[in-house]
C-alpha cells in the first residue's frame, strides 16, 4: 500500500537492495520492507549450478565428435558477477531477465573453447578414449579464463559423460574393431596352436632326450656289465693259472718226494742188500753139507732130502734107479 512492499528471500541468496542508486541493504536471506518506486532489489543465487553442456566439435581426421557433459559451479563474489549481469527481480521475487542462461551460456562458449584446440589436435579414435583429458583441459580453461574469474565464478568439477561421433563412423569403427578383435582372435588361436605344436615338440624332444639318455645309460650298464665279465674272466682265469700253478708246485713237489722216497728205498734196499750180501758171504762159501749140519735138524725126512740131492746132483753118474711108491710110503712115514 501506498507503494510499500516486503519481500523475503532464503538462505542461499545474496541480496542487494539499491535506493536511489545506492545500496542499502546487503547479505543472504535477507527479509525487509521497501518503497517500490525508489527501490531496486538483486538477488544473486549462491548455491552450486550443474550446467549440462553438449557441442560438436571436428578432429584431425576431419570427422565429427559429440562431446556431453556437465560442469559444476557456484557463484562466489555476489558484487563481482551483479556488476557484469542484471539479476534484479520484481515485487513478487521473478527475475526481469534470464540472466542465469546467459551465464550458463558463456561458460560452455568457454568450455568448448578450451576443448576445440585439444580436439584439432588429435584423431577421432583419440578423441572418443580422451574423455579425461577433455576433462583436464576444460576445467583448466574454465579456471584460468579471465571471464570467469571477472565474473566471481567458481568451477568446482568438470564431468565428460560421452564422447561419440556419428552412427555411420560407430559402426564403422565397430566393423573395423571387430575386425581387428577377430585378427586378435585369430592371431590368439594361431599362438595357441603354434605353442601347443611347440610344446608338443618340447615334449617329443625331451622324450627323444630321454630315450637317448637311456640308450647311453644301457649302453653304459652292457659296458660296465661286458667289462665286469671280463674281469670276471680274466680272475678266473688268474685264478686256473694260480690253481694250476699250485698243482705243479705240489706235483713237482710230491714228484721231489717220491723220487726221494725211491732213492731212500734203492739207498735202503742197497743198504739191506749189503748188510745180507756181507751177512750171507761167509755162508756162500762154506757146503751146505756143513750149513745142514749146523741147522741141527737130523731127522729122517732131512736125511732122505739130503739123499735124494745129493742122487740128483750125481745123476749123471748114476745107471738106474728104481724108487717105487712103497719104498717113498715107507720112507716119509713117520716113526
Amino acid at each position: 500500500m501506498f507503494g510499500f512492499k516486503h519481500i523475503k528471500f532464503d538462505s542461499m541468496t545474496y541480496i542487494f537492495h539499491f535506493k536511489n542508486g545506492n545500496i542499502v541493504k546487503e547479505g543472504r536471506g535477507l527479509s525487509f520492507f521497501y518503497f517500490a518506486p525508489n527501490s531496486s532489489i538483486v538477488a544473486i543465487p549462491m548455491g552450486s549450478n550443474d550446467l549440462p553442456f553438449i557441442f560438436n566439435e571436428n578432429t584431425y581426421d576431419y570427422q565429427t565428435v559429440k562431446i556431453q557433459g556437465q560442469i559444476s559451479y557456484k557463484i562466489t563474489d555476489p558484487k563481482a558477477i551483479s556488476d557484469t549481469l542484471d539479476f534484479t527481480v520484481n515485487e513478487s521475487g521473478v527475475y526481469k531477465k534470464n540472466e542465469i542462461e546467459k551465464l550458463n551460456q558463456r561458460i560452455i562458449n568457454l568450455a568448448q573453447t578450451s576443448t576445440s584446440s585439444f580436439i584439432h589436435e588429435i584423431s577421432l579414435k583419440e578423441a572418443i578414449r580422451s574423455a579425461k583429458k577433455i576433462e583436464e583441459n576444460i576445467l583448466e580453461g574454465l579456471i584460468t579464463s579471465e571471464a570467469v574469474q571477472t565474473m566471481g565464478i567458481e568451477i568446482l568439477g568438470v564431468n565428460i559423460l560421452a564422447v561419440q561421433t556419428t552412427p555411420e563412423m560407430a559402426r564403422a569403427l565397430e566393423t573395423e574393431t571387430r575386425e581387428k578383435l577377430q585378427q586378435q582372435a585369430d592371431e590368439a588361436i594361431y599362438e595357441r596352436r603354434n605353442f601347443a605344436v611347440e610344446q608338443e615338440r618340447k615334449i617329443k624332444e625331451s622324450e627323444l632326450n630321454t630315450e637317448i639318455a637311456v640308450e647311453e645309460k644301457q649302453k653304459q650298464i652292457a659296458e660296465k656289465r661286458m667289462e665286469t665279465e671280463v674281469q670276471n674272466e680274466e680272475n678266473n682265469r688268474v685264478l686256473r693259472e694260480m690253481k694250476i700253478s699250485a698243482d705243479i708246485a705240489v706235483e713237482n713237489q710230491r714228484k721231489q718226494l717220491i723220487e726221494q722216497k725211491t732213492e731212500n728205498d734203492r739207498k735202503e734196499a742197497e743198504t739191506k742188500g749189503y748188510v745180507l750180501e756181507t751177512s750171507l758171504k761167509p755162508y756162500r762159501e762154506t757146503d751146505w753139507r756143513i750149513l745142514n749140519a749146523l741147522h741141527g735138524s737130523q731127522d729122517a725126512r732131512s736125511n732122505i732130502a739130503l739123499a735124494f740131492r745129493e742122487l740128483a746132483e750125481n745123476a749123471g753118474k748114476i745107471g738106474k734107479l728104481n724108487i717105487s711108491p712103497d719104498l717113498l710110503e715107507t720112507l716119509l712115514t713117520e716113526k
